[in-house]
């Protein structure tokens, strides 16, 4: 049985694992983005009150930065 790799916060968010186009763009792009809110997290686990919030509100607005890019990449197999 093969061991499952135990993905981070930023890699479930980005859904790195879902790429049906097998674009590479994508998953490059679905990779940094991963990095980055694993970054972001890592700041926004040892901040409080607004300084959380607006690490919260950064990791929002990546993902739908994320998700947009990747509907833009795949657009042309719609």
């Amino acid at each position: 049985m093969e061991s499952q790799q135990v993905l981070t916060f930023g890699e479930k968010a980005a859904g790195v694992t879902f790429n049906p186009s097998h674009d590479p763009a994508v998953d490059e792009i679905k990779k940094t983005s991963a990095k980055l809110i694993d970054l972001i997290n890592d700041l926004r686990n040892h901040a409080s009150g607004d300084a959380a919030r607006y690490f919260s509100k950064a990791i929002s607005h990546i993902e739908d930065g994320q998700m947009n890019a990747v509907k833009a990449i795949t657009w042309k197999y719609s």
